[in-house]
């Protein structure tokens, strides 16, 4: 699946994941295809954002995946920035500078104690009214904050035993945007120092936030916060939330990963079953899912035809 997330330059891949595709098409089936003799031509969603990113302590020796990220966002496009997390407060005023002159999609990124920095970012954000397109904290520090409610997506990549980071983020009472959380304890080539480093999170990052200016900040249907212990030597695969689907009779957890391209452990972790159980008519499951921009779901469907 990690091939399948493609970013063309300055460009976006408009079908964006595979998976995503696969999963939005499931829910906009009733979508009525375009006439045959209708003429189409697409338009190159320009990629829009500002990203501010923020290295941990000792981040020039420790923390050099956060300038890495930095350079492919740039290279994709979108404005983007490492900073020392000492400044985070400097940098925010200016990032409401920034948004006030141009208010274009704000990414904040940050490895340990530059996780804690990103929600604090997102805090002084909030105290502007500015809203955070997206934030994404890498194993960071114990005590950081939660997530604001300003924050439209929210994904924590961490290692719950860790001592220098591990930081177990949750959000805000009342919180209603996208949130997803990763446990990568159980893999064991990952530390605390290499976690920033991981260039299938890297590609998945920059796929997301080329896909921001395109996709709804809300999600169709009901959105469902994921926390994942991901397996050993599973993908680390960043979906964005859950939604829920309501099962066929007979259906199994098997059957719906098959449905809807998943691996069979994203199902049993988050509903708590036996993935042979036949479940009932109705019965509510949830499935993690991308965020795709409605183009690409709309293109996926007359591509059926």
């Amino acid at each position: 699946m990690l091939a399948a997330l493609v970013c063309s330059g300055t460009r976006l891949a408009i079908a964006g994941p595979v998976a995503a595709t696969k999963q939005t098409a499931l829910h906009t089936s009733h979508t009525p295809a375009a006439p045959a003799d209708t003429q189409t031509t697409e338009q190159p969603i320009v990629p829009r954002g500002r990203a501010y990113l923020f290295r941990g302590a000792l981040g020039p020796i420790f923390s050099r995946g956060m300038d890495r990220l930095t350079e492919q966002i740039q290279r994709a496009g979108i404005a983007a920035e490492v900073y020392e997390f000492t400044i985070c407060g400097l940098v925010a005023s200016r990032a409401v500078d920034d948004y006030r002159r141009d208010p274009e999609p704000v990414i904040l990124i940050g490895h340990s104690m530059g996780g804690r920095c990103a929600l604090q970012f997102s805090e002084r954000l909030q105290e502007e009214g500015i809203p955070v397109s997206l934030v994404v904290t890498i194993d960071p520090a114990h005590l950081s904050p939660d997530v604001p409610l300003n924050v439209e997506r929210f994904i924590n990549i961490f290692l719950s035993k860790n001592i220098l980071g591990g930081g177990d983020i949750k959000p805000t009472q009342g919180f209603q945007g996208n949130y997803a959380s990763y446990d990568l304890d159980q893999h064991d080539e990952v530390s605390h120092i290499t976690i920033d480093k991981v260039d299938a999170i890297h590609q998945q990052l920059v796929t997301k936030i080329l896909q921001l200016s395109a996709t709804p900040a809300k999600a169709d249907g009901e959105t469902v916060q994921l926390r994942y212990v991901v397996p050993p030597k599973q993908d680390i695969e960043l979906w964005d939330s859950g939604m829920v689907v309501d099962a066929h009779s007979g259906d199994t957890l098997q059957a719906l990963a098959a449905q809807y391209h998943l691996p069979l452990w994203s199902l049993t972790q988050v509903n708590q079953m036996p993935d042979d159980a036949p479940l009932a008519a109705g019965q509510r499951v949830i499935v993690p899912r991308y965020l795709t921009p409605p183009a690409a779901a709309s293109e996926h469907v007359v591509s059926k035809r």
